[in-house]
């Protein structure tokens, strides 16, 4: 992909009016930017024009020194904005360059909150200056944005920042008056692009339209020509940033065609995984009206529905040489949509459910059998649910009810059609004996069907049980689309009474797009969440005052009766474990969070453990501050063989890190593991269950 004219920023002369507090051109100063003293600093070039961190050069040392000095610490700078108050939506674009290898990010710092909203990152090298756009949302408190860079160890890598342009409005919006072109690319094409016109240098045309933001020669504008195009169907894309939050409201542009045939003009919207939606077509509708609208500026305006990250995409297609010209200019968004009667934005939470209190909007088809909502009290003997260990699931086929039927149907609220969605849940196959485990009844035990409204006989299969849980919860997903409003279905078949496992389902959870997509909203993207599944998010080992480390592990201990069989995320993933086989009573582990800024009010800490065995230890959770710690939780002896969710409130006005220590108890039965960490601002939403442990079931 092509920048398009990424010019000359030296002889661009920026509208000062437009610029919002934050800009920086770094032409002879930081512009009240500054680099956090608790990293490596920032330097503006000695001739000016931009500000960099570069990779610690390599000392010069024989092999010797070096082996006793180790690998290199990584290089971190953090550059600091001043403080902005900007109560309006606004649009930062920043101009830089990653050479080498490196990464950048983007965050907003928000006083009071111990950890900072990612905006944008990115680890892709360039030969040149490279412009992102992210937009600030209204914020009514003051902010701080933090640019941290990390050129890797590699000689000659560095990160660089050129220009910070923080502008009123939407990324989206463009008039294509400044030379950065509010961050909008040409997809490169041998023979048909987007250019660059008006402002008195035509180099292909000189029959050019007057731009529609001044309606004059000098203003610009983009446009495509056929004029090089040499095969059927040549496609000139003009790409928009990436939006970076949900959006939902009006695109407003103005085009004009020079031909009424031989193009195609349409607009579409691209997400990350390259999906294209139509959202608009220059159609027939408008063919009637060609006398008198060509060459004339038309405005159009379509709604936008971006729930999830996409770009607004551009595209006509010629079918020959003679193809004619298209134009456009003064794209803009409202967050208003352009008809009042269009639909809000589906809430596909509406067909969330965790059964903590009953069905939600779930239904059951009372022909068939039905699934009965079971909890089960901590106990060694039965997996609890997914949701905190010691709630609610639903359970099919259950032993204690076995005239239920051997179909099961689990109906979800009606989702609209034309959508994309994903569907999250988790399921666990149970009841396996030895009498029947030879059927391998616990094979196609679950399927997820589609269900047209209208059309109840008629139902697709979307997704159907292909691992086996072991007793365990395993997370899945499966992305859908269907064209008419429709339900999703939970079937849970069998053959027989002695043929039939149970099958437990439990936090269904619908999100908007695909579910690729929507992975990066999982824990371990969110500030302050882990969830371990691509290491330890920042975690660290005390090396000074335990006695070994924690394990970073997937799937079952190795010591019999004691762990998890499985991680608490997904079923399949990784958990922290201590391995008590070589460690001796009484030895600990511990585990430290990331420095953590202090704040005003309460923070709300929660995770889940696992103690399984019969000689467990304890585990403490615990606040380190000024080189003291502060006992904040602390669980003793065995618990449950389920992993059970613990929520800790607590408050700290200054730096600290939180500290999971666990100690090995009397035998190697021991294993004590933890996952899913969230740590968040502002007091505990719910409280947590409280359950002495027992060894009986509760079925409602």
């Amino acid at each position: 992909m092509l920048l398009l004219y990424l010019l000359t920023f030296a002889a661009t002369v920026q509208a000062q009016s437009q610029l919002l507090p934050g800009s920086c051109n770094f032409e002879s100063n930081t512009c009240g930017y500054t680099s956090d003293a608790d990293f490596t600093s920032w330097t503006l070039h000695k001739d000016g024009r931009f500000v960099a961190v570069d990779a610690a050069p390599a000392d010069v040392q024989d092999d010797e020194t070096a082996a006793e000095t180790g690998p290199q610490e990584e290089t971190i700078g953090v550059l600091l904005s001043p403080a902005l108050e900007q109560g309006e939506w606004s649009c930062l674009r920043l101009v830089y360059q990653i050479t080498g290898s490196g990464s950048l990010t983007v965050l907003q710092r928000t006083e009071g909150k111990s950890f900072d909203r990612p905006l944008w990152s990115s680890q892709e090298s360039s030969d040149s200056w490279v412009i992102s756009s992210m937009d600030l949302q209204n914020n009514t408190e003051p902010y701080t944005v933090v640019i941290e860079g990390k050129p890797a160890g590699s000689p000659g890598s560095s990160v660089a920042i050129f220009e910070i342009h923080i502008s009123p409005g939407y990324c989206l919006d463009c008039d294509f008056e400044e030379s950065h072109l509010c961050g909008y690319n040409n997809l490169w094409n041998a023979n048909v692009n987007w250019y660059v016109g008006g402002g008195r240098g035509q180099l292909l045309h000189n029959n050019m339209p007057n731009d529609h933001t001044y309606n004059n020669k000098t203003g610009h504008l983009m446009y495509v020509d056929s004029i090089y195009a040499k095969t059927f169907k040549e496609v000139a894309k003009l790409i928009s940033p990436m939006t970076m939050v949900p959006m939902s409201g009006c695109l407003s542009f103005q085009y004009q065609r020079s031909e009424e045939r031989g193009n195609l003009f349409s607009v579409f919207t691209r997400d990350k995984l390259g999906q294209y939606q139509e959202l608009w077509r220059a159609g027939t509708e408008n063919q009637s009206d060609w006398s008198g609208t060509l060459g004339e500026w038309i405005p159009v305006q379509v709604d936008l529905k971006a729930p999830y990250s996409v770009q607004v995409v551009f595209e006509v297609a010629f079918n020959s040489p003679r193809g004619g010209r298209v134009a456009v200019d003064d794209i803009s968004f409202s967050p208003e949509f352009c008809s009042t009667d269009s639909e809000p934005t589906f809430d596909p939470s509406v067909a969330n459910c965790d059964f903590e209190s009953g069905l939600c909007r779930y239904t059951q088809d009372q022909v068939v059998g039905s699934w009965k909502k079971v909890s089960v009290k901590p106990n060694i003997f039965r997996n609890g649910d997914h949701t905190t260990g010691a709630g609610s699931f639903l359970l099919a086929h259950s032993r204690l009810n076995p005239q239920s039927g051997y179909v099961n149907r689990l109906i979800s609220p009606t989702l609209p059609g034309n959508m994309k969605f994903c569907l999250r849940f988790y399921f666990s196959l149970r009841g396996i004996t030895l009498a029947t485990a030879g059927f391998n009844q616990t094979d196609r035990a679950l399927a997820v069907y589609l269900q047209q409204q209208q059309q109840s006989s008629s139902q697709e299969k979307i997704w159907t049980q292909g691992e086996k849980s072991r007793g365990i919860w395993i997370g899945t997903d499966a992305t859908f689309q269907t064209s008419k409003p429709a339900k999703v279905v939970f079937v849970s078949t069998c053959r027989s009474f002695w043929d039939c496992g149970s099958v437990a389902l439990d936090d269904i959870s619908v999100s908007l797009g695909d579910c690729e997509l929507t992975a990066a909203s999982l824990l371990s993207s969110l500030p302050g969440h882990c969830d371990f599944e691509a290491g330890l998010c920042g975690y660290t080992q005390d090396k000074h005052s335990d006695d070994a480390d924690w394990e970073w592990r997937r799937g079952p201990t190795p010591t019999s009766y004691t762990g998890p069989r499985g991680d608490h995320t997904t079923g399949l993933g990784y958990y922290m474990h201590l391995e008590a086989s070589p460690l001796l009573p009484g030895q600990r582990v511990r585990l430290l969070s990331s420095v953590l800024r202090g704040s005003r009010g309460p923070q709300c800490l929660r995770f889940f453990y696992h103690m399984y065995g019969s000689g467990t230890g304890q585990l403490s959770i615990r606040l380190s501050k000024d080189g003291e710690d502060v006992l904040l939780r602390q669980l003793s002896g065995e618990q449950s063989i389920a992993w059970l969710r613990a929520t800790v409130e607590y408050q700290s006005d200054s730096q600290h890190q939180i500290v999971f220590e666990a100690t090995r108890g009397s035998s190697v039965r021991s294993d004590i593991a933890i996952d899913d960490i969230i740590l968040e601002g502002g007091p505990c939403s719910e409280m947590e269950i409280k359950a002495s442990v027992g060894t009986s079931n509760e079925i409602e």
